[in-house]
């Protein structure tokens, strides 16, 4: 063992999947070729300390991170966030009717909660994009993260 790998982290099997997401991303983005891609994965394969893995991204934008969020897997989260979304809003806008039809209130009290409801999915469905965004920046492996020293 050398002097200088006792301040050296070693990297795990999580941490290197998330640089080879990023690389794949890259690659698909046309921002790196396939020989160079294909050189990079195997570099981070091989790779056993974290300081060994930042400059395998250090070149690309945002350090590969919005390549990431644009994957088509992403997309879907995104899609099934919204969806999942006006799930429990149709459930719970049906809960509230039926509540409002039970007590014979003349006035539809429902329309009030309702309204907050609607304007948050619709909130969400518009700013999906920059919510995926935003967690992929925040959610990569600290080695990775802009102001890392």
């Amino acid at each position: 063992m050398y002097p200088n790998d006792a301040a050296r982290l070693r990297t795990s099997d999580a941490e290197r999947e998330q640089v080879a997401a990023i690389l794949r991303a890259a690659m698909t983005e046309g921002r790196l070729t396939l020989e160079e891609g294909e050189e990079r994965l195997g570099q981070v394969y091989a790779a056993k300390y974290r300081d060994e893995l930042a400059p395998l991204t250090a070149d690309l934008p945002d350090g590969g991170r919005r390549a990431l969020a644009e994957t088509p897997q992403a997309r879907a989260a995104t899609r099934r966030g919204v969806r999942r979304h006006a799930g429990f809003v149709a459930v719970l806008a049906t809960v509230l009717v039926g509540l409002w039809a039970l007590s014979g209130a003349h006035f539809f009290w429902p329309a009030i909660p309702l309204a907050f409801l609607v304007i948050g999915l619709m909130r969400h469905a518009r700013y999906g994009a920059e919510a995926r965004n935003h967690y992929y920046r925040r959610h990569v492996a600290p080695w990775n993260a802009p102001d890392y020293r």
